[in-house]
């Protein structure tokens, strides 16, 4: 019988395999795993706060700087201070960073193609409905103090 910790360890084990699978595809593309996930944000949404970016992205202001920092480097977007609060940086994407969305959403399809390779329609379907309830169950848990065994 199957047991929580199963389930934890499981989890633990899909995210590392498709995190392998996903350094391989965006290698070739000259970036990191996570790089991607903040060029989707801005091809949604282009010339974006970095504050609003960190939270849509649900990471800390740090790994967002670095990130931004290191894709400005690469020469796909840019940073400049806002007009209208001093305080805020606007990150937009430049050319570059906007050819690139073709091949990554290829990318992503590859991934998922590679994900569930063996499986029918029907489980796919229902694979994307219990890994959405998982990460709503864990975000919720994320908001909730912990509790600590007396």
């Amino acid at each position: 019988m199957e047991t929580n910790g199963d389930i934890s360890r499981m989890v633990a084990r899909v995210a590392r395999a498709h995190s392998a699978v996903a350094s391989t595809l965006l290698h070739v593309m000259g970036l990191y795993p996570g790089q991607e996930l903040l060029l989707q944000q801005l091809w949604e949404s282009d010339h974006r706060t970095q504050a609003d970016l960190t939270a849509a992205l649900g990471l800390d202001a740090s790994t967002v700087t670095r990130t931004v920092q290191c894709l400005g480097r690469s020469g796909l977007l840019t940073r400049a201070p806002s007009a209208t609060d001093r305080r805020a940086v606007i990150v937009s994407l430049t050319p570059a960073g906007h050819a690139l969305r073709e091949l990554i959403e290829e990318y992503w399809e590859s991934l998922g193609a590679a994900a569930t390779r063996d499986m029918s329609p029907r489980q796919r379907a229902a694979a994307l409905v219990l890994l959405n309830r998982i990460e709503g169950n864990l975000s919720r848990s994320a908001d909730q103090p912990s509790t600590s065994r007396t």
